[in-house]
């Protein structure tokens, strides 16, 4: 009986003295806006990349295509499930106690927001892996990554991420409910407990570890295409691994401009015991900034293909009115094409 009401009390105890206070109907407005964008441009962005999957079924090009829609179709249900919870709270007027006596929802939500946060870092650092092997070694990469290989991968990453979302529920720790009163995560207030700073900087960890790969491998593959780019004369049949690593880097970008604040402030809270008094507010913003990843990453996919940049170049050109690089053939490259990319990028270079 007492473990069983442990967790509600851990969930409502933060109730008492809140200092963090949202306008109601500004919040309940800005949280359906967000939501409906969020789903709208995921559903767009999906309905491109499955588009694109069935027309190049392309080894090369066929599993970013996968990763990148599991990225997408997680962003998409992420913005359903917190979103749709999120508005729940803010028309019930935060009234935790009346609604969540069992701490049921508080656990749900707090495990959708760990999934949902850590899951598209993960996928993103895969991608950007996948991409730098790609580019370095494309026959392991067209031998090696097939279809089911890359659908293994996205079931491994889930499992993973689901995982570390479950790790509180499976020590009969509850999750949250947080000095604002409008969502659940680990416990940020007071946190004196090895086990409380432990989920915080693994979270953080986890995430910012993911983010330092994807620099990483996106710094590789950059760097391997514009040696292959100055040695060989040959241009055409590499427009693809051009597009894909900008969008690459888009979404890295993306990922550390919006999830770095609130990665940072969680691991800044499981570090230090003592918390500012503008800790709520901090936490709230950059929440909010994290919040924003899901609503960019789909638009990448949009805006950065290789129509909208061809014609991007085109105006860029036309404006500017000077010959940068010629773009005539946008072509997907063969096989053959990729051997030759590996032989010129792993020749020794001679003096």
């Amino acid at each position: 009986m007492n473990s069983s009401k442990s967790p509600g009390l851990a969930g409502f105890g933060i109730l008492k003295n809140t200092t963090c206070h949202t306008e109601k109907k500004i919040s309940v407005f800005f949280s359906i806006i967000f939501m409906t964008v969020g789903i709208l441009s995921n559903s767009l962005a999906i309905a491109i990349l499955l588009k694109a999957y069935q027309r190049f079924r392309q080894k090369s090009k066929a599993s970013f295509l996968l990763l990148a829609s599991g990225l997408v179709v997680t962003d998409l249900f992420g913005h359903l499930i917190n979103g749709a919870i999120a508005v729940f709270v803010y028309a019930s007027d935060k009234d935790w106690i009346r609604f969540n006596q069992s701490n049921i929802l508080c656990s749900v939500f707090g495990i959708c927001m760990v999934f949902f946060g850590l899951c598209p870092l993960f996928l993103g650092s895969v991608m950007a892996v996948e991409r730098c092997i790609g580019v370095t070694k494309p026959i392991f990469h067209s031998t090696k990554m097939t279809s089911k290989h890359v659908k293994m991968m996205l079931t491994m990453v889930c499992l993973f991420a689901v995982l570390i979302a479950l790790l509180p529920v499976l020590r009969f720790r509850a999750y949250q409910i947080q000095a604002s009163r409008t969502w659940c995560f680990y416990k940020t207030e007071h946190v004196e407990d090895w086990e409380d700073r432990f989920y915080l900087l693994l979270f953080s960890c986890l995430g910012l570890l993911a983010l330092a790969v994807s620099f990483l491998c996106n710094a590789v593959t950059g760097i391997t295409l514009l040696r292959v780019k100055f040695k060989s004369q040959q241009r055409q049949g590499r427009s693809h691994h051009f597009e894909m690593i900008i969008q690459l880097l888009a979404i890295m970008c993306v990922s550390c401009i919006c999830w770095s604040p609130f990665l940072v402030t969680m691991a800044r809270i499981g570090i230090n015991e003592s918390r500012s008094k503008e800790t709520c507010e901090t936490i709230l913003f950059a929440l909010r900034m994290a919040t924003w990843n899901q609503i960019l990453d789909p638009w990448v996919y949009i805006l950065l293909r290789k129509a909208v940049l061809k014609n991007l170049y085109k105006i860029t050109r036309g404006c500017c009115g000077v010959h940068i690089i010629n773009l005539h053939m946008w072509e997907l490259s063969s096989i053959k094409n990729s051997l030759k990319v590996a032989a010129i990028s792993e020749s020794p270079s001679q003096s």
